[in-house]
């Protein structure tokens, strides 16, 4: 019994299910570049692979068709591998537990890969039909769009010839996407010392967890709480309350992800422990308070343990602790050309003890304007500059900015509003789309982004809303249908 049996359109969600059983984290995509080779030599079609890892897979117009412009659908393979603390799974090897709950599909404990697995399914599923009524078409998959963007950033030109682009890629049934939030990733690296623990210390382990998370740039407005900032709060308090000393501070995984679970190690002194253990237990009822309306299930708690090996030097403790303080995260600005538009943001994202007496803390900037992009990026820069950090930006990606008189976007529309009956709404969105860097290489594209239903997305909740698949797959093929002609 397939999992999915009984869902429609059953051939996308036949290719769906065989993807959640391919391996393929960002940059690690060997898996699923296979099967999609392999896919396109078993169907007979003109398949290409870039030297970065990007697939095209041709397929000509219909019968019928051929006076139709070509357009290339666009997805990326990779996925987001986040799992709750309590789940045992090696995403480079084992499958994702996939499952329906009601109206919509998750995954154990993990991601889903839905973004952007259910892209890559109804690409197959277009490739391989019969019944469809299309032009020429190419579908481009693109690799580590999650964690750098390197697919589209070394896209060969020439890899496809179409000059109309849908990309499947959003997460929101009955809205077209014409507009993009550009980003750059700031990280900061601080040098510490290793320190004796006095013996007349105890030591404790500090958990936050229980947060929803999610994309930082769709849901970065939803006030989602950041476990990172939660624990900095808990320690920079007590640092002088308590002669805290910190051992290590580990919170959030992915430059992406609003990060939901972090822990620290620290030691206080042995007749500071019901202080400790009190004061505690206050702040742990004032964080629940603050956020039971955005993150009812967040946690804390402490365990006492053995005492560690070492502590940090307090300099390095003093300048991490502050800078995590003041490091902005979260809303900046919205937008006021599009209401309800996010316009800047940033994401503490992630702090980690790394290697050689390091610690790497990981933000992510995002803006619909360049300007503002970087104006942040240099705001957080300053924080940690004033720290003695060594502050670096990545390259960044651009946006792409939106084009009301798109010709494929009136197609899109006419066909939503005839198939549904209303009106879908267009707009841009905050989270970073892999268009503007299309269209950097390719300036002649006319683009729109679509897709069905997600929610969680970047985080162990995600999920897909099961309708909303059908109902996207039949807009998908009526655009095709009703594409412009040469």
């Amino acid at each position: 019994m397939k999992i999915f049996e009984g869902l429609s359109p059953q051939v996308v969600w036949d290719y769906f299910e065989q993807i959640t059983q391919i391996p393929r984290p960002s940059k690690k995509e060997e898996k699923i570049i296979q099967f999609l080779l392999d896919f396109g030599k078993k169907h007979r079609l003109e398949t290409k692979r870039d030297a970065i890892g990007n697939i095209v897979i041709k397929k000509p117009a219909t019968k019928g068709m051929e006076n139709k412009k070509s357009v290339v659908l666009q997805s990326h393979m990779d996925m987001v591998c986040e799992k709750n603390s309590d789940v045992n799974i090696d995403f480079e090897n084992d499958p994702i537990q996939a499952y329906i709950d009601g109206e919509w599909v998750k995954a154990k404990g993990t991601t889903l890969g839905a973004d952007d697995g259910i892209g890559v399914a109804a690409q197959m599923a277009l490739l391989t039909s019969n019944n469809i009524e299309h032009g020429a078409i190419e579908c481009l998959f693109t690799v580590d769009e999650e964690t750098g963007l390197t697919g589209a950033f070394e896209l060969e030109k020439g890899l496809f010839t179409s000059n109309i682009l849908l990309n499947l890629d959003s997460e929101d049934e009955g809205e077209i996407f014409i507009g993009c939030a550009g980003g750059i990733d700031t990280t900061a690296t601080f040098d510490y010392l290793k320190e004796e623990v006095s013996d007349n210390s105890i030591a404790f382990k500090i958990n936050i967890f229980g947060l929803p998370g999610g994309h930082s740039g769709d849901e970065i407005h939803k006030e989602h709480g950041n476990s990172n900032k939660i624990l900095n709060r808990i320690l920079w308090h007590c640092a002088d309350a308590f002669d805290l000393k910190l051992n290590n501070f580990d919170g959030g995984n992915l430059r992406n992800a609003i990060p939901r679970e972090a822990f620290a190690i620290v030691t206080i002194p042995k007749n500071e422990k019901q202080s400790f253990v009190n004061y505690f237990s206050d702040f742990k009822k004032t964080a629940k308070f603050e956020l039971e309306e955005t993150a009812p299930n967040l946690d804390l708690t402490i365990e006492e343990i053995n005492l560690p090996d070492y502590i940090i030097d307090e300099n390095t403790q003093y300048n991490l602790l502050n800078s995590i303080y003041a490091c902005p995260h979260g809303v900046i600005s919205w937008s006021m050309k599009l209401k309800g538009l996010v316009e800047t943001s940033t994401n503490l994202a992630s702090i980690k003890f790394i290697d050689n007496n390091k610690i790497l803390v990981t933000t992510s900037q995002r803006s619909s304007l360049e300007s503002g992009k970087y104006d942040i990026a240099y705001m957080v820069e300053s924080v940690f500059s004033l720290a003695g950090a060594n502050v670096e930006h990545d390259d960044g990606y651009p946006g792409w900015a939106p084009n009301p008189k798109s010709d494929i976007l009136k197609v899109a529309e006419a066909s939503y509003e005839k198939l549904f009956g209303k009106k879908p709404v267009v707009r841009a969105i905050h989270a970073g789309l892999e268009c503007g860097l299309f269209l950097e290489k390719y300036p002649n594209l006319d683009m729109i982004s679509f897709g069905p239903t997600l929610r969680g997305v970047h985080s162990p909740d995600e999920k897909i809303n099961i309708k909303t698949v059908e109902m996207w797959w039949e807009h998908l093929l009526d655009v095709l249908k009703n594409v412009p002609e040469n």
